[in-house]
């Protein structure tokens, strides 16, 4: 059974980093595509960045790029959420997300939410003014 837990939210002030991690387990790795997501109160669930590592392809949202980076670590299961530079627009919960792919699978499908099939339970982070 796939799990994903979120953990790293906290809160800061604007322009301070924050590294989400999520360790997934229950699934051959490789397989796997995997992505962040964020809700703000009163917001739909946006995708903030996703990454193939069978194709090793990555893709951010337009509001975070350059600013947030997504990472794995294979030998852990975990993927990360390096977030620099943080707004208070960034104040959300964020979830991770995962779904097996195709190696070839790129482009902003990867931050459609529906293509995902699990999910962590989310980790809250705010970012005051």
């Amino acid at each position: 059974q796939v799990q994903l837990v979120e953990s790293g939210g906290g809160s800061v002030q604007t322009g301070g980093s924050l590294r989400l991690s999520c360790g997934a387990s229950g699934y051959t790795y490789s397989d796997y595509c995997m992505s962040w997501f964020r809700q703000a109160p009163g917001k739909e669930r946006e995708g903030v960045a996703a990454f193939n590592p069978g194709g090793g392809y990555t893709y951010y949202a337009a509001s975070v790029k350059g600013r947030f980076t997504i990472s794995q670590d294979n030998a852990k299961n975990t993927l990360f959420l390096q977030m620099n530079s943080l707004k208070p627009e960034d104040t959300a919960m964020y979830y991770c997300a995962a779904s097996v792919c195709s190696p070839v699978w790129q482009g902003s499908a990867m931050l459609q939410q529906y293509q995902y099939a699990y999910w962590g339970k989310g980790t809250q982070v705010t970012v005051s003014s």
